[in-house]
């Protein structure tokens, strides 16, 4: 469904991305999908197909330059290598720009794990954004200026989390409540990466990772009817 496309940052460079499109692309709303700490894989890929079986253009920005994993040691390294406001003011950024450049009138963001945290930090550093949506990241509250979010954020939070544990979701929480960010906050009785499918059993490539797809679904939908309400 989905193919590689480039697209420019807001400096100029250039970044690659996997873009899903709908039947009906002209003038669809659309929405940036970030990544985990593992990379661009066949899982994220398939986020995006299906927001765009949803009726959605999604694009996944490479943030890793074309490196992926299965090995959290890796997974890590790569994460730590990555500097998170460049990927949310450029790479972000560039990836909403081009949808809108493209024929989307409206952009939203959503991350999972790692991509939760840039999406949140995407809310403050790119105004393209229309609508925010984060699965169970944060990002150090101190670069949370919540003065800059001028859009609504909704987020997934697992109440046993290990990687961002529930009290830093219930600061971010309480920080934006006193600043009148409209949010949404709902919390899951899940682990973390409770919405990634692969995570199943021996095939976990954390043990403080656990798929739950009856709460996978229930994030998903109240996702979908948050972006419609956004987006449309």
């Amino acid at each position: 469904m989905g193919k590689t496309v480039e697209f420019k940052r807001p400096d100029g460079g250039m970044l690659s991305g996997y873009l899903a499109e709908p039947a009906q692309a002209a003038h669809a709303p659309a929405v940036v999908v970030i990544q985990e700490w593992w990379g661009l894989n066949d899982q994220i890929r398939g986020v995006a197909d299906r927001f765009a079986k949803m009726g959605y253009r999604a694009l996944v920005p490479d943030l890793y330059r074309g490196k992926s994993t299965l090995q959290a040691e890796e997974a890590s390294h790569l994460m730590n290598n990555l500097n998170f406001g460049e990927a949310a003011s450029q790479d972000v950024r560039g990836a909403l720009q081009f949808l809108k450049a493209s024929g989307s009138p409206k952009v939203g963001v959503t991350g999972f794990c790692m991509g939760g945290a840039l999406t949140v930090l995407s809310t403050v550093m790119a105004p393209e954004c229309d609508a925010a949506v984060s699965f169970y990241g944060y990002p150090p509250l101190e670069f949370v200026d919540p003065g800059k979010i001028k859009v609504a954020l909704m987020a997934h939070w697992a109440m046993h989390d290990n990687p961002f544990p529930i009290a830093g979701a219930d600061a971010l929480r309480d920080k934006l409540q006193a600043a009148g960010v409209e949010m949404e906050f709902h919390y899951y009785d899940a682990m973390h990466g409770f919405c990634n499918e692969t995570q199943v059993g021996e095939n976990r490539l954390l043990p403080v990772v656990e798929y739950n797809p009856g709460l996978a679904e229930l994030a998903f939908e109240r996702t979908f009817a948050f972006f419609k309400k956004r987006l449309a």
